[in-house]
């Protein structure tokens, strides 16, 4: 079984509105069996950012507070920052993980179309896709908040969901049947993979969309290239709009 971590960057206002330009999934999958040792790898990790940066071990490591230089990253110029998110995201290699991102581009579309329903089904989509393709069944651990949207779409997957974009556009009815029990929601401070995948998902909105030049500081178009080999690639390596491991809609 694999454990999908997954927390989202951006809203779903409409951008007329004054609401994000996307609504972007990051998605951190770990082997269950990978992952007490994923974890000791990450709490050293954790450790290395504390002693070099003076960033306590409990402190949110999120692309909000990095970017705005707010919470435990208040102290630290643009720069120190920037290496922060980097050794995140250079990271996810070392921790044996894999990640992959859904960005809902809100621009083009009609008023009332529902980028969250855009979103969690080009997600439940890759997922379904991935453990058939592996064989491995899977759980999704998502961050508080819209717990029982989350929970409703998790419930109609099992029932009825399209063939997603891993090996080409269709319309087959393909249910999640190995996703394992309801999605369970985290507080992203008590979970270090969640809060690497919101600086999964802001990463690829980044990279869909070139940050201006105050957040290039930290976060450049081209931080979604640090995942590297931890790319989840099969998610877009047919129908490609944006990044290997990134999927448009």
């Amino acid at each position: 079984m694999f454990l999908a971590h997954i927390d989202e960057s951006g809203n779903t206002g409409p951008v007329a509105a004054g609401g994000s330009l996307t609504y972007t999934l990051g998605c951190v999958l770990i082997e269950a069996d990978e992952w007490p040792q994923a974890f000791d790898r990450m709490i050293a990790f954790r450790r290395r950012v504390r002693d070099r940066f003076a960033v306590p071990m409990r402190s949110e490591a999120r692309a909000n507070d990095l970017i705005r230089a707010s919470g435990a990253f208040r102290h630290l110029a643009p720069a120190e920052r920037r290496l922060i998110y980097r050794a995140h995201m250079r990271e996810l290699s070392n921790l044996g993980a894999r990640a992959f991102a859904v960005v809902v581009d809100k621009r083009p579309k009609a008023d009332g179309v529902d980028v969250f329903d855009l979103a969690w089904e080009g997600m439940l989509q890759r997922l379904e896709r991935t453990s058939s393709y592996e064989d491995k069944t899977f759980m999704i651990l998502h961050d508080d908040g819209e717990n029982d949207r989350v929970r409703a779409w998790a419930r109609r997957a099992r029932r009825h969901l399209t063939a997603g974009g891993l090996m080409g556009s269709g319309h087959l009815t393909t249910p999640a049947h190995r996703l394992v029990d309801d999605p369970v929601p985290r507080n992203s401070q008590q979970s270090y993979f969640i809060q690497l995948a919101d600086l999964v998902a802001y990463a690829a909105f980044r990279s869909v969309i070139a940050p201006g030049q105050s957040i290039a500081q930290v976060c450049p178009q081209s931080t979604w290239a640090e995942i590297g080999a931890a790319t989840h690639t099969p998610v877009n390596r047919v129908a490609r709009r944006a990044a290997p491991g990134i999927v448009l809609r």
